[in-house]
């Protein structure tokens, strides 16, 4: 199982990232049938939902803390999904998590929906 998460790094508060998860075609032929979703989880917190999209993609969900700032996208064809981050605050520097739903598609706000999980990818926002 293969799930790579890239993107993170140092942004100043009111800056934007974008962050990638590419599945590999060989782990996962059938990523359109899949729905993804972000995580995330800062220094002694929980591991908290960011935003799902459904297999469709016609269907997304957003934590409230990121809505309106946060657009969570996918490209079948590259099997990838996608978190265009925008005016980004001190609050939201954590590793990011991507992950496959497998089983129902839907891009769930709740963890254990999930199948299989990337690496993480850091995102720190300077103040």
């Amino acid at each position: 199982v293969q799930l790579q998460a890239s993107g993170g790094g140092l942004v100043q508060a009111g800056g934007s990232l974008r962050l990638s998860c590419t599945t590999s075609e060989r782990t996962f032929s059938t990523f359109s049938s899949f729905g993804m979703g972000w995580f995330r989880q800062a220094p002694g917190k929980e591991r908290e939902f960011v935003a799902g999209i459904s297999w469709s993609g016609d269907r997304t969900n957003y934590a409230d803390s990121v809505k309106g700032r946060f657009t969570i996208s996918r490209d079948d064809a590259e099997n990838t999904v996608y978190l265009q981050m925008n005016s980004l605050k001190p609050e939201d520097t954590a590793v990011y998590y991507c992950a496959v739903d497998r089983d129902l598609g839907v891009g769930g706000d709740n963890w254990y929906e999930y199948d299989y999980w990337g690496q993480g990818t850091l995102v720190t926002v300077s103040s």
